[in-house]
């Protein structure tokens, strides 16, 4: 399989990269769109997969889309580009899902950077996760509330306000309400086993948003922080920061790679 050459900047920026960008929960691959424009300016490749369900792909949601389907979604990209040595970023909930490709990828992945991210507290082969179980117990229960008064047993977990990602800024917080689509029930509730160990032992970097703290993650951000098999930094940005510092984590981004 043929490798895409790296080659320097004019401008001094790293070697050209391939970076993989996954949205979390309610966005779709639209999110990543100032980034996106960034980091080609600056000569890198990148991709956006929209996964199943959501964004311009929400019209075919159902009842069997799973967190399995998300995973799948990553890995047929991986395939179909013939990627290699790439960086694969997921957002929010879509830690769950690189780590379900990692599993897959492993090492066809270059650096797998978890930006405020959900983390599986346990990829030990054989370990079944989903994604109610990577927050905590008063969260739950409220996102299971919710699908239960808004559901209609395929679309079960409505997209919360603009806010709850930290977006204000007027403008963008109505582009944000126009593009979130409600998420199928088995991405919350239906698990991905781990066969390989996910991304236990690859290189990782999770980036956490400080400005303000996306509540339900403060566990998982105290956990990584204190695990040295994890690279840990922070970005003075809130949760959705591709919308709100889209420079700023472009450039955190390019320092990874």
């Amino acid at each position: 399989m043929m490798r895409k050459t790296s080659r320097s900047m004019a401008d001094g920026s790293a070697a050209s990269r391939t970076f993989v960008l996954v949205h979390g929960a309610w966005h779709g691959g639209w999110c990543w769109r100032r980034v996106i424009a960034i980091l080609a300016a600056h000569g890198h490749r990148v991709f956006a997969p929209t996964l199943t369900g959501l964004g311009e792909r929400a019209h075919l949601v159902s009842k069997d889309i799973s967190l399995r389907t998300h995973v799948d979604d990553v890995v047929a990209l991986a395939a179909a580009e013939e990627l290699n040595e790439f960086v694969l970023v997921g957002h929010s909930y879509a830690g769950l899902v690189i780590s379900g490709a990692a599993d897959v990828l492993r090492e066809r992945v270059a650096h797998y950077v978890y930006l405020d991210a959900a983390v599986p507290a346990d990829m030990s082969r054989g370990v079944s996760v989903s994604w109610s179980d990577c927050i905590d117990a008063a969260t739950r229960a409220a996102r299971l509330a919710s699908a239960s008064e808004q559901g209609n047993g395929v679309v079960s977990l409505p997209a919360p306000p603009a806010s709850a990602f930290a977006v204000t800024e007027r403008m963008d917080a109505e582009w944000l309400q126009r593009q979130l689509r409600p998420m199928p029930l088995q991405t919350f509730l239906g698990a991905v086993t781990f066969r390989n160990g996910g991304s236990t032992g690859l290189k990782r970097t999770y980036i956490a948003a400080l400005n303000p703290e996306y509540g339900p993650l403060i566990p998982t951000r105290e956990r990584i922080r204190g695990d040295k098999t994890w690279s840990f930094t922070t970005l003075d940005a809130g949760h959705d920061s591709m919308v709100t510092a889209p420079r700023e984590l472009a450039t955190l981004l390019m320092s990874q790679a």
